[in-house]
């Protein structure tokens, strides 16, 4: 047993632990959780424990259902709003096959091959989101929903419903060793953003699952409803979750060059084409549901073409600017990815999109200083911009061709989301909506 498993053994029995929660993702990104004694643990450590991966999103088929989760004694945490006394820990498990392989299934485990290949080429992956979300009053009506409050970018809201909220959700964070860098109030009515500290994109992903599970808690501890749907409302903005990336050789930022251009350098440059390059093979799972694109071409700041630009909020890849003396600061700013993507996959194919202009030495077209919103289309070909798919449908096709997207996910994870994304794009095509009801049904 070693030194981290102890600790973890030690600690639930220093803390009066009676239940150890076992975290995993579907392929989805949806969070999935069993229970089990502190007696377990010695045995879940070394075995893992059994279930029935078939009745899970994609895990594996029914006729080879047994699969094992084995929890990473080096994620362990209490949950806070499970008291201090007679308390709940959790631990992310990675999922096996039964003769103890890793599952192809397991979308953390896709980040940690797309990591391996890095590591190989002597990078590490490091990832800081800043997440969005929506409060809305309870008991929520899906034909009218009711902001918590009606502030706007950076408003310090008179009402303190917002403020005590993201000030808890912190607390809680930081108290399970998640370190937050910013939080504010965003454009759209009851619209929130916490910014997560830099991690290597494995912790980042865990500390999102997280991040998920504490904003809804302490949503229904106060009475307000909390939502990751990237458009909830027409008429204000979506929710999107911008990542800054960055990639280190040891404690070398390898994005960083003195005196180049933005001070970026020629990794840097190479890892923003390969981006670009792949962008729209990658937006399924980045953008992974129907409502995703609703903020991608809702305006509001939301990436809808592939560009970049220093500084430029309407491009894709942006590159803020560089702090004099601070190499480690800098980066760049992927826009795409909304808050409802499985961040396991989405930095998995955000990393081998860079990865890949790093290995083929793509070449960076010129930045783009314009607001590409407000250039004419024929404007747009002319600098050769060219759009992001704009529905799950063209997004699934560009994916499906795309041996990128089925080298890092691997077969079992690409078929299966892209069997399930047809099918949410089939039913989805399929409703008859209130607009059309509202615009046809009495005209015609």
């Amino acid at each position: 047993m070693d030194r981290q498993q102890e600790f973890v053994l030690r600690t639930v029995e220093e803390r009066d632990v009676r239940f150890v929660r076992l975290w995993f993702a579907d392929v989805l990104g949806m969070l999935k959780s069993v229970a089990i004694a502190p007696a377990e643990l010695e045995s879940a450590f070394d075995e893992g424990i059994g279930f029935d991966g078939s009745a899970i999103e994609g895990l594996t088929r029914v006729y080879e259902a047994d699969m094992v989760a084995r929890p990473d004694p080096t994620t362990f945490s209490l949950l806070p709003w499970r008291g201090d006394t007679q308390g709940t820990a959790r631990m992310f498990c990675d999922i096996l096959n039964p003769d103890g392989t890793p599952s192809l299934a397991d979308s953390r485990n896709v980040l940690k091959r797309a990591m391996a290949k890095a590591s190989d080429k002597g990078f590490t992956f490091y990832t800081h989101p800043e997440v969005e979300f929506y409060l809305f009053e309870q008991p929520i009506d899906t034909n009218k929903l009711v902001p918590i409050d009606h502030g706007g970018y950076f408003d310090h809201v008179a009402r303190p419903a917002g403020h005590d909220f993201r000030r808890q959700v912190i607390t809680m964070l930081e108290s399970m060793g998640i370190s937050v860098e910013f939080s504010h109030h965003e454009a759209g009515p009851g619209q929130n953003e916490i910014d997560l500290r830099y991690a290597d994109a494995l912790n980042t992903a865990d500390n999102l699952m997280t991040f998920r599970t504490v904003v809804k808690e302490v949503a229904l501890e106060q009475g307000v409803f909390a939502s990751f749907m990237p458009k909830p409302m027409t008429e204000h903005p979506g929710s999107g979750m911008h990542t800054h990336f960055s990639l280190f050789e040891g404690d070398r930022n390898a994005f960083h060059e003195p005196g180049a251009q933005y001070e970026l350098s020629k990794i840097g440059r190479q890892f923003i084409a390969g981006l670009l390059h792949h962008a729209a093979e990658i937006t399924a799972v980045t953008n992974q549901y129907v409502n995703s694109y609703k903020r991608l071409w809702g305006g509001a700041e939301a990436p809808s073409y592939v560009c970049w630009g220093h500084n430029n909020r309407s491009a894709l890849v942006r590159v803020p600017m560089y702090k004099p003396g601070k190499s480690n600061s800098s980066r760049i700013e992927y826009r795409a990815i909304d808050t409802a993507a499985n961040p396991y996959l989405a930095y998995a194919l955000t990393l081998a999109a860079g990865l890949k202009g790093i290995e083929e030495g793509y070449e960076l077209p010129d930045a783009t200083e314009d607001d590409v919103w407000n250039l004419t289309d024929a404007e747009r070909r002319a600098l050769g911009i060219r759009p992001l798919p704009q529905d799950l449908d063209a997004a699934l096709q560009i994916m499906e061709g795309s041996e990128l997207v089925a080298e890092t996910l691997g077969e079992h994870v690409f078929d299966y989301f892209l069997k399930n994304k047809w099918q949410e794009w089939r039913e989805y095509q399929n409703q008859v909506t209130p607009y059309e009801l509202k615009r046809l049904l009495q005209v015609l």
